[in-house]
């Protein structure tokens, strides 16, 4: 009880609670909707409508509560709802107005507080529904408040039944002070699989990255450090999907650096995560082609998380994350993140490999 009254004085107090509040229950609205619609319908194989049910409905959610708390505060988030108001939308509109709500007038949780907008008797008309969901088309900046909301990230994992993740940062002045990652499929602990599944990581600014329980009732939070750890042993976090990074670049890096283990592959920004917890040691996300721009919602959350943990995550040339260009990370160098022992190492490694690739070109 001391160590809660007494976390209510640090800064960005509130902010954490409700951002890990609102991703609480966008997480279980999100596996209702993989329960529901992709375990008991029937799917084509590029059937991707579980997935949009679930992003606009966990967005508006979060857009709600966020917005019930810090009415002032713009979001970045990654849809908006012009299809739905449109007549040829009513259908998908109205599963999604009623998950959300679902998910809005759940039960109170540990640390939950009816001012925010949640618990029985808060629903929301459809009207309030879509204007959450549009609340989400801030266009970013380098000065100021603003929240970043990925609803699912990782929809591949997400359909698959493996790893995704429900992310919200908040971000000042282009520098992430808070964030708070969701996943529901992550295991507790490893070392323990028969505990269970369902983490949600957290990070504020100045105090450390730590580990809760999805389900609020695994104890208190757990601190994250990243492990000091030879170069040697590491094993590389890596993307699923090989149009989200470049897997035979990887394999160049892990062989300059006598890496012999092989990668952990997973979606999401579950493997910011795994690497704040010691799972890996370094995490690469390298340009497949050229064009696509990094959104700052894939990464604002699980950047504070690792330098938090005491990690480092910079681009390819060694530069910090910008997250001020506005809704990406402008042109993309790629991401590396890594503990502090190793970070120098993986990076030189990362540049000559590119400069190899250059000099092939």
């Amino acid at each position: 009880m001391f160590r809660r009254s007494c976390s209510m004085f640090l800064p960005y107090a509130t902010e954490k609670q409700v951002a890990i509040a609102a991703v609480r229950r966008a997480c279980h609205l999100t596996s209702a909707v993989f329960n529901k619609l992709v375990k008991n319908e029937t799917l084509t194989k590029d059937d991707k409508s579980p997935v949009t049910v679930g992003d606009y409905a966990a967005q508006a959610v979060i857009s709600t509560i966020l917005h019930r708390v810090f009415p002032a505060d713009p979001i970045v988030g990654e849809e908006d709802a012009t299809e739905l108001r449109e007549e040829s939308g009513h259908g998908l509109r109205d599963r999604i107005i009623e998950l959300a709500n679902e998910a809005l007038i759940g039960e109170l949780g540990l640390g939950d507080n009816t001012e925010w907008g949640i618990g029985p008797g808060q629903e929301q008309t459809a009207e309030q529904i879509l204007d959450a969901i549009d609340r989400g088309n801030y266009a970013g900046g380098r000065t100021g408040r603003m929240w970043t909301i990925d609803p699912i990230d990782g929809t591949k994992g997400f359909l698959r039944g493996e790893q995704y993740a429900v992310c919200l940062s908040l971000i000042i002045d282009a520098q992430v002070q808070v964030g708070v990652i969701g996943c529901p499929n992550l295991l507790s602990n490893p070392a323990q699989p028969d505990i269970g599944r369902g983490v949600i990581f957290v990070a504020v600014k100045g105090q450390g990255a730590e580990q809760i329980t999805l389900n609020g009732d695994g104890g208190s939070f757990i601190p994250l450090r990243i492990p000091s750890i030879a170069v040697t042993d590491i094993s590389f976090l890596e993307s699923v999907e090989v149009t989200h990074s470049s897997h035979s670049f990887n394999g160049r890096v892990s062989s300059l650096l006598n890496v012999s283990r092989n990668p952990i592959r997973m979606d999401s920004q579950a493997k910011y995560g795994c690497l704040a917890r010691g799972e890996g040691a370094a995490y690469l996300r390298m340009p497949t082609g050229v064009g696509y721009r990094e959104k700052i919602w894939d990464h604002a959350p699980g950047n504070i998380l690792v330098e938090e943990a005491g990690g480092i995550v910079t681009d390819s040339r060694g530069q910090p994350l910008d997250f001020g260009f506005g809704r990406t990370l402008g042109e993309n160098f790629g991401v590396v993140a890594a503990g502090k022992d190793v970070h120098a190492l993986v990076l030189a490694a990362v540049q000559k490999a590119g400069q190899e690739e250059k000099a092939k070109a």
